[in-house]
């Protein structure tokens, strides 16, 4: 391939090119994040699938995406960067037709998976190829859009189930059951066949594209690397930016040479910046932002929001965290990513601080009622509640005399329950609510499917023995319903939060994680991360409704903002601004534990 110097437009054209494929990537995890919210409605009522059955499906994009994610960093060391791009979107659009087409359980699973499989290697691949490929100029704008998209791929999902919910209310008007039946079978289908087309966009950009110039030369392939960085750099800059790669390369091999190749990932230019790396991604994770935005809804309910405010409210929170997301990509390279990072953190711990301050002060005056609601349980370990104000003053009556504060007002109750060792949460009712369907407590509601899903669920628990466990009722909480004005300003104070995050942690997670790594270990030192974070969320994803439960919102959200103060102190006071240096600028850094940043 020739070497001779491009015009800075075919420079710009090609970044541009470039940046939309790995966006169309960032675009695809979206998607495969929220597609099932809008088809699930659709399939529940049309597939036969138990409760459990539903509920692995769901899962099983994050069953794969543990999976691919433990061996995404090796695969991309052996393969390179752009193959394994490549292959992830072949995976995206096998599954489609897998589940489009399927008609039985194991085809939807296996869909399913394969999604997971194509968003955890997606997650390691596409921000690693940025990094290695972007100039040091448009490395954070690179990497923010590839976050921004990812957003616009959860708007893009939600946007898909509205425009089949109406087309699914439009034929309910028709009156005919059968035929209604048939449409939402066809409604979930389609909402996955409209998903193929960026899949397919993705597959054929990726092999358009130049493989990582860094992977390129760290497998002596140097004028195969002088050639990718000649796509998007000026001769000048690709061959500066060579010799800092062949500079790296003779440290490491000098290293190695001296005996020090058994303890070198030992060394701080390995260990500081990984274990800071490993740091912020598992705070990103503990801010709470996942359950946040999946519990919205019925976190709004809670706060004194009516069941449409509510709904609006999410709507509301998707599109501040898509808008400022963008502001985030324009600032990210201008501003900085430590800057960026501690505002965004600092921002957060106060949004969360106010939500906690707002619930607690109508928590402290909830009541248990779960005495009574296991009076209620049959004898085939179940129980149906239908919460009216009516309702609420019976079980309220057996409370003694907390409960009288309640009296004659609306309330909400959400009961955490087991089986063993599985435990679950029902969803927030309203008392003042008449279009709310009864609370149904069984087995099926709380138990995983099968020995896979328990194993995440909880590594701890028997499902043998949770199968024929008896019902217990652990807490049966009814809280008073605030005012409505005090739930417009918590929902105000969860846009601020979703603000902040976008602007901060959303964007300059991706960057931080990839830039940190140095070369010798970034593939597989992001794949550790990755996984810490996952591991972080699933966790998180565990205890909440049981704290929720027993504790209140209160305490998840001051907990949230504990753990919040710990990114801040990291972002603010021990991370390296990254801005306007070069992965091997950024490597020297530690590696001379150099004071400035």
């Amino acid at each position: 391939m020739s070497t001779a110097i491009l015009p800075a437009p075919a420079h710009r054209n090609y970044n541009r090119f470039l940046l939309l494929v790995a966006g169309l990537g960032g675009l695809l995890y979206g998607v495969d994040v929220g597609i099932i919210a809008s088809a699930l409605p659709y399939l529940e009522a049309t597939s036969g699938l138990n409760a459990g059955q539903l509920s692995f499906i769901v899962a099983a994009v994050l069953l794969g995406s543990v999976i691919s994610t433990l061996f995404a960093g090796t695969l991309a060391d052996w393969m390179g960067r752009k193959n394994l791009m490549a292959l992830s979107g072949v995976l995206f659009v096998a599954s489609i037709p897998m589940i489009a087409l399927s008609h039985g359980y194991s085809a939807l699973v296996l869909g399913r998976l394969l999604q997971g499989i194509s968003a955890g290697l997606i997650g390691v691949v596409i921000p690693l190829y940025l990094a290695e490929c972007l100039s040091k100029d448009d490395r954070g704008k690179g990497t923010g859009i590839f976050q921004w998209l990812l957003t616009l791929g959860i708007v893009t999902a939600a946007a898909i189930g509205i425009y089949f919910s109406m087309q699914v209310d439009a034929v309910a008007k028709l009156g005919n059951a059968t035929q209604l039946l048939a449409y939402k079978d066809t409604a979930w289908r389609r909402i996955f066949w409209v998903s193929l087309p960026p899949g397919v966009l993705f597959v054929i950009g990726s092999f358009l594209v130049a493989e990582s110039p860094r992977w390129l030369h760290r497998r002596g392939k140097i004028d195969a690397a002088r050639a990718a960085l000649l796509r998007s750099r000026t001769n000048e800059q690709a061959e500066l930016e060579l010799k800092e790669m062949a500079a790296t390369a003779a440290a490491e091999q000098a290293g190695a040479s001296a005996g020090a190749a058994r303890e070198s990932l030992l060394h701080r230019k390995y260990v500081i910046p990984f274990v800071l790396a490993c740091i912020i991604l598992a705070c990103n994770q503990a801010t709470g932002v996942n359950s946040i935005i999946g519990y919205n809804t019925t976190i709004l309910l809670q706060s004194g929001l009516s069941d449409v405010a509510a709904h609006w409210g999410y709507l509301i929170l998707t599109t501040v965290n898509f808008l400022v997301t963008m502001a985030g990509v324009a600032l990210v390279d201008r501003k900085g990513r430590k800057f960026l990072l501690s505002i965004g953190s600092a921002g957060i711990i106060v949004s969360l601080l106010v939500v906690g301050t707002l619930f607690h002060r109508t928590e402290k005056l909830r009541v248990d009622t779960g005495a009574a609601v296991q009076a209620l349980v049959t004898n085939e370990q179940c129980a149906t509640i239908s919460f009216n104000q009516a309702t609420a003053e019976k079980l309220l009556a057996t409370s003694g005399e907390a409960a009288r504060a309640l009296a004659g007002r609306p309330a909400t109750l959400v009961v955490i329950y087991s089986y063993g060792d599985f435990r679950a949460a029902t969803t927030v009712v309203r008392s003042d609510d008449a279009t709310a369907k009864p609370v149904e407590i069984t087995r099926d509601s709380c138990l995983p499917p099968n020995k896979v899903v328990a194993f995440f669920s909880n590594p701890f628990a028997d499902l043998a023995v949770a199968r024929t466990a008896p019902l217990k009722i652990e807490n049966a909480l009814i809280t008073p319903v605030p005012s409505e004005r005090n739930g417009w300003i918590t929902a105000i104070a969860i846009f601020a939060f979703m603000a902040c995050f976008a602007v901060g942690p959303g964007v300059c997670v991706w960057l931080a994680l990839s830039e940190l790594m140095p070369t010798r270990i970034r593939s597989n030192g992001m794949s550790i991360a990755l996984l810490i974070n996952q591991a972080v969320s699933t966790g998180i994803a565990a205890v909440f409704l049981p704290t929720v439960g027993r504790f209140g919102y209160s305490t998840m959200f001051f907990a949230f903002a504990g753990c919040t103060v710990v990114y801040f102190i990291t972002a603010a006071f021990f991370l390296p601004e990254t801005k306007g240096r070069t992965l091997e600028e950024i490597e020297e850094h530690f590696a001379k534990g150099s004071s400035k940043s």
